[in-house]
């Protein structure tokens, strides 16, 4: 890990971040039951001072600082929610809850924005009004959109909005910069085959979904290979398919369901009709029919320049050069936040997570069951927090 400046207020409350870490890991939620996680979030900021509101998107809670009568309105992100898998680390603190999960690092973040809570309303060492927003949902149930639609930055208006990702793969403490599109769209297609069921012994009396389902997938493949301008990112993933129960029976039905992923708006839009017409198509050819329930959920992260450029500078002040991850690229990770930057000016960052060990532990990935956050990447990312604020809000 890089050697970073630690704010003294968040090297002070070190040991008590990890242990909060490590107290919403055990305990997991899924999207939209985060209610154990809100209420400790709103008992937290509500015991420092700030004003505290809760229901924006179910479980979302919105913590509300002002001090002195500056203009400026800063917002900073969380998410809460964790994915329903079950957990494989071993590690004391491992979900309690068998099932549940946070193998994505959002306890990390909520406890590292809880963190720079803490400080920021102890020190008041800010001129502005500061909203903490930690999301319910990220994990494919759009709880950004939902707490946007539902009014989030008109009963809080702000000028900027940040959130960060731990990142796996990058050197632990490590910052990612990055103006335009960040992560890229994630958007998810349920196709359901249609055929005619029989017995295994007797297939020219059927019309097989299986057969149907192999062939469409592998004719997916060809989409992103020779359909996709090799410039443009596009992935195409099927990750899972249901069919059947018994080696002797032929299915009435089969269902795919594919993760489709994008940078450009256009691409987007021509892998939905691409993989509709597709589908259909190759279904007609053996006299069965599918049907397409197409998803659109996260558009791409697209950074704010300005904003980006903004919190790069802050970051090269705190830390140094040594702090940022050089040549940053995009990612094909997808993130909800989106919905926010559309909304409000703002950047998605990442902290790298750590680059070590690739089956467990902080070189894991994320959505693993053997990932965990790195706990050493606390007190560099809060400090951030602490100073970006403050430097916004000057």
């Amino acid at each position: 890990m890089i050697d970073a400046t630690i704010h003294p207020g968040i090297r002070a409350a070190t040991d008590e971040m990890v242990s909060l870490r490590r107290q919403i890991h055990a305990n997991p939620e899924l999207g939209y039951q985060e209610f154990e996680t809100s209420d400790l979030v709103a008992d937290r900021l509500a015991r420092w001072g700030y004003a505290v509101h809760r229901g924006l998107g179910g479980t979302g809670v919105v913590g509300t600082l002002k001090v002195g009568d500056g203009p400026l309105r800063l917002g900073l992100r969380a998410d809460m929610d964790a994915l329903p898998m079950t957990e494989t680390t071993g590690l004391p603190y491992a979900s309690r809850r068998i099932g549940r999960m946070h193998a994505c690092g959002h306890d990390g973040h909520t406890a590292t924005l809880l963190a720079a809570a803490q400080i920021l309303a102890t020190s008041k060492a800010f001129n502005g009004t500061l909203n903490l927003i930690f999301q319910p949902a990220e994990e494919g149930l759009m709880g950004a959109h939902k707490m946007v639609q539902e009014g989030l930055f008109v009963r809080f208006p702000c000028d900027a909005i940040y959130a960060f990702h731990n990142e796996p793969g990058f050197p632990a403490g490590q910052f990612g910069f990055l103006a335009g599109v960040i992560y890229s769209s994630s958007d998810t297609a349920v196709i359901t085959i249609d055929g005619k069921g029989g017995h295994g012994a007797m297939p020219h009396t059927t019309v097989d979904p299986i057969m149907v389902a192999a062939h469409l997938i592998i004719a997916l493949q060809t989409l992103v290979s020779r359909e996709v301008d090799p410039n443009d990112m596009a992935v195409v993933t099927v990750g899972a398919v249901h069919a059947g129960n018994a080696p002797n029976v032929i299915p009435a039905q089969a269902e795919l369901k594919l993760s489709v992923r994008a940078r450009r708006p256009e691409v987007r839009a021509f892998l939905r009709d691409r993989i509709t017409a597709m589908a259909q198509a190759q279904a007609a050819v053996h006299g069965a029919t599918a049907l397409v329930d197409y998803q659109w959920k996260s558009p791409p992260c697209i950074n704010d320049a300005a904003a980006t450029a903004f919190a790069q500078r802050v970051a090269l002040q705190a830390m140094g050069e040594q702090a940022l991850i050089q040549n940053m690229a995009p990612l094909q990770a997808s993130d909800d936040f989106a919905f926010m930057l559309n909304a409000v000016p703002g950047s998605y960052f990442i902290v790298g997570n750590g680059d070590g060990r690739p089956g467990t532990g902080p070189g894991c990935m994320v959505h693993n069951t053997g990932y965990d956050f790195n706990d050493e990447i606390l007190p560099t990312t809060a400090s951030f927090w602490v100073t970006l604020a403050q430097a916004y809000l000057a």
